[in-house]
């Protein structure tokens, strides 16, 4: 009975601790190692007026569905859908 009563006390003291509305405080980290929030991050988009394909070159989806990333290749702009799909064309 006394091990079940301090069983339940010490469980009870360590909800009670761990349930204070406390910020919690950070750790050492710099700033810098810290990830931005969704809304914060800059994306880059294009028009597909700027490229001259209607194709990804890599997995030929249409541009008009988003364009992530673009490349001068040979006098033209190309446009894909994915620093992915560049970075393949870039290997062939």
């Amino acid at each position: 009975m006394k091990r079940r009563m301090a069983t339940v006390l010490l469980f009870s003291l360590f909800g009670t601790i761990g349930c204070t509305n406390q910020p919690i405080q950070q750790s050492s980290a710099k700033k810098d190692d810290t990830i931005a929030p969704m809304d914060a991050i800059e994306t880059k988009t294009f028009s597909v007026k700027l490229v001259d394909n209607k194709k990804d070159p890599t997995c030929g989806m249409p541009v008009t569905a988003g364009i992530a990333d673009t490349l001068h290749f040979e006098g033209k702009v190309l446009g894909f859908c994915s620093s992915e799909c560049k970075a393949e064309f870039l290997r062939k």
